[in-house]
Order: structure tokens, then sequence, then C-alpha cells
């Protein structure tokens, strides 16, 4: 990384899940001290506060499929444009959720002035649903499928008609529930999915090493989303869709610790953080630790 300034943008959010709560993770992981760990890192940190977003109770349904639509696309333009202008600043945007759906205007700011760049998905779910294939209409479970042109044109269009991520370049890593539809598409694309299972026979190391080389192939740099509910609800209980059999505490600072290594880092999103279910902001403060290590932090 050459940069030495990182910019904060919190997105409360919780428009795109079925359960409340995660609209104040932004606030849990300034609370656990986040740009006080920044700033002893040696970064300069910028905190633009929260963009605005509307409680689910003052909105109504309008397609099932869809939940709360017109209100994310809102949100999603808001933040595209507070993303283009951080890296345009020469800043390193870090975008605190909130609930996934915050990855569907982040990406498409990074993907902003023709931008060539990687993605690494670190997430329980594959997030690559449409409003065809999905079950609950939650928009938290399409923005990966979103970024690559598949879905609702309201959603695919913010930030521009082109598709915003390179399925050849995007990887996912620690996917350990995916649906059965959600499954067979990822199977049509490019993109490289590396499961639970991969990273026990390989190991974490090995597993995070091979996604940085798809990932930052011709490319720019990288853009990690870390979706909290990718790790052990053990270690992460805060989160609004826990599933056993997570990454463990160790092997999720490895692989923060090996993309801050590579000198990759474009921007970061943290999602999924849920104060409500969480234990004494246990969660909050393994996102801080995990935000730390991937901007340079080490034990040694």
């Amino acid at each position: 990384m050459t940069q030495k300034k990182i910019r904060i943008i919190g997105v409360p959010i919780d428009l795109g899940a079925d359960r409340r709560g995660v609209d104040m993770g932004p606030s849990a992981i300034r609370y656990a001290g986040l740009n006080a760990r920044l700033q002893r890192l040696g970064w300069e940190v910028e905190d633009m506060g929260n963009l605005y977003v509307p409680v689910p109770e003052a909105r109504e349904i309008k397609d099932k499929h869809l939940k709360y639509l017109p209100e994310i696309v809102k949100v999603s333009e808001e933040l595209q444009a507070a993303v283009a202008k951080a890296l345009k600043d020469g800043t390193v945007p870090l975008v605190l959720g909130g609930d996934h759906s915050i990855e569907i205007g982040s990406l498409a700011g990074v993907a902003a002035g023709g931008r060539c760049f990687g993605v690494i998905w670190f997430d329980t779910h594959g997030d690559y649903n449409s409003p065809e294939t999905t079950t609950s209409g939650n928009i938290h479970g399409m923005p990966l499928a979103v970024a690559n042109g598949i879905g609702a044109r309201e959603l695919t269009k913010i930030g521009g008609e082109h598709r915003k991520i390179r399925e050849q370049n995007t990887v996912i890593i620690g996917a350990r529930e995916i649906d059965n539809e959600e499954r067979e598409a990822l199977h049509r694309s490019q993109i490289t999915v590396f499961t639970m299972s991969d990273i026990d026979q390989l190991g974490m190391k090995e597993v995070v090493s091979r996604g940085l080389k798809i990932a930052g192939d011709g490319t720019e740099g990288i853009h990690i989303s870390f979706d909290l509910d990718v790790i052990d609800p053990t270690e992460a209980p805060g989160v609004g869709t826990p599933v056993k059999g997570g990454i463990n505490y160790r092997e999720a600072h490895l692989a923060m610790e090996l993309v801050a290594e590579s000198g990759l880092l474009l921007s970061m999103d943290v999602a999924e953080v849920n104060p409500i279910l969480d234990i004494q902001n246990k969660t909050a403060e393994l996102a801080v630790g995990l935000i730390s290590s991937a901007f340079g932090k080490r034990i040694y």
C-alpha cells in the first residue's frame, strides 16, 4: 500500500436483512477503538461519520423478492459516490456496515473510472442470489451477483451500466452455506470459491495466497469484503446469520496479515456486526483487530 490515509465511511443499514441490529454495527466498531488503533499504526484517519439510512419501520416493503429496494438503491448510490471520491482523493476507503448490501455501492465506487481491481470475499455465504433465486427477498444475499451484472437493473446500474467486478479476479473464501441455485450460478461463473473444506485441507495460508494471486493478477489492487459471519460463532457471536464451523481467530488474523503483506489492499468493507446479538462487544472488537491486521499490525 502506498497510501497512508484511511477514510472511514459508516453505513448503518439493516434494510437488506431480516434481523434488526446491524445498523448499530458502525457505532460498535468505532466504540471498540478503531480510529485510535489505526492511528497507532501510523495511518491518518478521516472519519466521515455515517450515511443517512431510513429505518425499516418507516418504510413499506413493495416487492417481497426485493425488500426495501428503493431505499437500498438510494443508500447505495450515495455510498458509490463516497467510495469513488475517497479513492480519487488518494485515500483508502474503509466502509463499516451494516448488512452486506453495502457491497453494492462500495464495489460500484471502487469500479468508478474504469478501475481494474480484484475482490476477495470472506463470507459464509455466496451472496450470489437474484430476485429469481432468493428464498427470503433479502438484498444482503445478492450483492456479489449485482456487482457481476445479475439482478434488478435498479441495482446493477448503480455507478454505470457495466459489470463492477471481473469474475476471473474474484474469490470467495470461507463459504459453508450456499443455496442450491446460487451454487449452480457460481459454478457457471469464473468466480473462484474456497470452502471451509478447502481451508481444512489446504490451510488458511495456502488458500489466501492462492486467492491473492487470483485477485491480484493484472489488477491495480484488491478490494476486501469481510462479513463477520465467516468466523465461527464461538469467536463472533454478534452476527445475524451465524453458522457453525467457521474460521477461527488466528486463521482470520493470518488472512488479514497476508493481505497486508501483499501490498495490494485498495479498499475494505466490514459487514454484519450485530451488537444486539453480541456478548460485551466481542464481535466488534474482533472486527477492529482484523481491520488492524489488514492495515499492517503485526505480533512482532
